[in-house]
């Protein structure tokens, strides 16, 4: 089973993911995940990322697409995968496709976890973090017991810069421009699964195995 998983910020994504490697037993491959390990190995493509990352400039593709086949070729990624965060372009899901076509393979399913923005909105303008030690809560789903104060050490909670719904609203605009043809270029393909991304987590994921089949 050889899975693309897709959804915006605050989609909870990253619960799901976690929830899926378990149930199939499959890795979950996340390009952050990846290049870290690269440049932590000091492999040849870790070299090369890194220097685009000094110069603060976007790995290209060629670079990341070239860390991904490897991951791929590994042992733990013969009975399948997950790849979460890639791709995330039309071109990188077509270079994906040579490569995965070239060893007479191919991706089965792309789920894509689908929430109105104005329910995302309130996901990830409702956060706040203690300034003093850090803990993470949410005004909705895991309040502080004293509002505005820490349960661990009494600090007290703020609300982070990227966190402010100008913020969030233009991430979720940059996701929905960059996502959207990567969606419509894998419904054409017959792959695209979209899963209702509102309820309770177990839901959620029942959803998930259900269209998976």
């Amino acid at each position: 089973m050889n899975l693309v998983l897709l959804g915006p910020p605050g989609a909870g994504k990253g619960t799901q993911a976690k929830m899926l490697v378990e149930k199939y037993g499959i890795p979950q491959i996340s390009t952050g995940d990846i290049l870290r390990t690269n440049l932590k190995e000091q492999t040849e493509l870790g070299i090369k990322a890194k220097k685009f990352m000094d110069a603060g400039d976007l790995v290209p593709d060629e670079v990341v697409i070239g860390i991904i086949d490897n991951r791929l070729k590994a042992d733990d990624c013969q009975a399948g995968y997950m790849l979460d965060g890639f791709p995330r372009t039309v071109a990188q899901a077509e270079a994906l496709d040579k490569i995965l076509s070239e060893r007479n393979s191919g991706i089965d399913d792309v789920i894509s976890i689908e929430v109105p923005n104005d329910e995302l909105l309130g996901r990830l303008t409702g956060r706040r973090t203690c300034r003093d030690c850090g803990q993470g809560y949410h005004v909705i789903f895991d309040p502080s017991q004293k509002e505005g104060a820490c349960d661990k050490c009494g600090g007290e909670l703020y609300q982070r810069d990227d966190d402010n719904e100008a913020t969030v609203a233009s991430r979720l605009e940059v996701y929905t421009e960059q996502t959207q043809p990567l969606i419509d270029y894998y419904q054409k393909k017959g792959l695209l699964r979209p899963v209702n991304g509102l309820g309770k987590i177990q839901e959620i994921f029942d959803r998930i195995v259900s269209v998976l089949g």
